[in-house]
């Protein structure tokens, strides 16, 4: 291959190893690109080369695995549809950092190690296509480990961006997916990383280890989920509604009835069992909380908003949905009370009109829920991609919500739920976990990622996780991560089921990420003992 053209290897790789994730779920593509990218790896000649093959692997790993925010952007009418890619591929230069670290730190300790055996260099004028034949184990077990503490990293610096984690393309594999039960998803990452490696082992016939890192990935990727004995459900029956209302129709006005009744079609009482009942994120525009300025309820007091709901109700019922809140105050120059901001928050209520509780979100989507910079970007014309001149404003974090005999809920709106190790308030354990979302933003590979984060989060915590979204994927997942009953995506449709039993505290759900970052310590430092005992 020409030389000016090397660059191209790296990202291809990395632009492929995204085909793992859903919808296509191509996962043994990539552990074959993993397997590539690893021996690009270690044909560089330098810290400085190493770090950009890595960057360019992730800018081509983030760009394809995020392509459906470009799709957000479509429904922002001050800004055209070509500055969603713009994103896409601003965001990826950004997340592409976190591989190269990865990359660059394997590197550059098995080359301070002896554990990478220098290269002949290269004709000034061409790159040869990179062969097996350099790999060393003690080299797969540090990129295991350092990938795993980057994509840790990567869940929370600048609030972090956890979307797609490596361990996500393991979700529709047999019982592998479990292990996230005791090492959490980064820790399925890690594994990934590892049965990659053990391809190259095997190519180079280095049998023993080769098949020590495949063998069990393999097993575990065969045996069915459905191994695993099913959780028995509650005597809590539950109604999960999918209105299918699109983006573009969800705010335009005048249109507030039409998509209220498409939802009281969906929640119809069915028989005279009470149960919970769960509408998507901000499923009305009204507000439910009472005490605010006149003005702020358009004509539609709480007493109405309310008892429109509660009207859909029998005795007994809890319906849970998501709505807005206002905060209030001065404006600088001391003018009077108005409202400075909003948050995206979810309530609970009862057939007698009773506010049982809400849950304000704490992870905010920067540039989707709030605009950083705002004087800035807004002097450039642009706004947030959710309508409203208001930014949100986050919420404390993880809550479980009291809901009496029935259940003690704990909620995740949207994108929380991708957040491994954050989703549940562990001082206060609730039964199952509700993710109301508006997946109408994400095209079609974004609602099916969501969904196989979400199922991660079942294993890890073994609690079952309601979704329920305006166009789908709406879904009952058990405490194994099993789906019980789904919604697909551009359907309108309810789900009636009994609430699924959630299992008792799992390892992750004890100890958190402290597991995946001792098992990356322990890949490390288990290198860099093989690279001494053979020098």
């Amino acid at each position: 291959m020409p030389k000016r053209f090397a660059f191209m290897l790296p990202l291809m790789a990395g632009g492929l190893s995204a085909t793992g994730f859903a919808p296509l779920n191509l996962w043994p593509v990539t552990l074959i690109s993993l397997a590539f990218w690893m021996v690009i790896i270690v044909r560089q000649q330098s810290a400085a080369k190493t770090f950009l093959t890595g960057w360019l692997f992730g800018v081509g790993h983030f760009v394809i695995g995020l392509n459906w925010i470009a799709k957000a952007f479509t429904f922002q009418a001050a800004m055209p549809g070509w500055l969603g890619w713009v994103a896409v591929v601003l965001l990826a230069l950004y997340l592409a950092v976190y591989p190269a670290l990865a990359a660059w730190g394997a590197w550059w300790l098995a080359n301070q190690r002896g554990m990478i055996a220098s290269p002949a260099p290269p004709p000034p004028s061409v790159v040869p296509l990179p062969v097996p034949g350099r790999i060393d184990l003690s080299f797969i077990l540090l990129l295991a480990g350092f990938w795993t503490i980057t994509e840790w990293l990567r869940s929370w610096v600048f609030t972090g961006f956890a979307w797609n984690p490596l361990g996500a393309v393991t979700v529709p594999l047999g019982v592998l997916p479990m292990a996230s039960t005791f090492i959490g998803t980064y820790g399925l990452s890690l594994l990934v990383i590892l049965s990659a490696g053990g391809l190259l082992l095997l190519w180079q016939r280095r049998w023993t280890a080769g098949l020590a890192f495949v063998v069990p990935f393999a097993i575990a990727a065969i045996v069915p989920a459905t191994f695993i004995p099913t959780p028995a459900g509650t005597d809590t029956l539950i109604t999960v509604v999918q209105p299918n209302i699109e983006q573009q129709d969800k705010w335009q006005a005048g249109v507030e009835e039409a998509n209220f009744a498409k939802m009281a079609r969906l929640t119809e009482r069915k028989d005279p069992t009470p149960r919970l009942i769960f509408w998507p994120e901000a499923a009305i525009p009204d507000y439910l909380e009472a005490g605010y300025p006149r003005r702020y309820y358009y004509g539609r007091d709480v007493a109405q908003v309310r008892g429109e709901l509660a009207a859909l109700m029998q005795p007994g019922d809890i319906l849970v949905l998501g709505g807005l809140k206002l905060e209030f105050g001065k404006d600088r120059e001391g003018g009077p009370i108005k409202a400075i901001g909003a948050r995206n928050s979810v309530f609970a209520m009862d057939q007698q009109q009773k506010l049982l509780g809400s849950y304000d979100k704490a992870h905010l989507v920067p540039y989707g829920e709030y605009l950083p910079m705002r004087p800035v970007l807004s002097a450039l014309g642009l706004s947030r991609l959710a309508p409203g001149d208001l930014d949100f404003w986050p919420g404390p974090g993880p809550r479980t919500l009291d809901l009496g005999q029935r259940a003690a809920m704990g909620i995740q709106v949207c994108y929380e739920i991708i957040f491994s190790g954050q989703v549940v308030d562990r001082d206060n354990r609730p039964g199952f976990i509700f993710n109301p979302s508006n997946d109408a933003w994400f095209g079609a590979w974004g609602p099916p990622q969501h969904l196989a984060q979400a199922r991660l989060r079942a294993m890890e915590e073994g609690l079952p996780v309601i979704r329920s979204t305006p166009t789908g994927i709406s879904a009952v997942i058990d405490a194994r991560g099993q789906i019980q009953a789904s919604i697909p995506m551009g359907e309108s449709d309810r789900i009636d089921a009994a609430l699924p039993e959630a299992h008792s505290a799992t390892p992750f759900a004890l100890w958190g990420n402290i597991l995946p970052l001792l098992l990356s310590a322990i890949s490390i430092i288990s290198a860099i003992a093989i690279g001494r005992q053979r020098r």
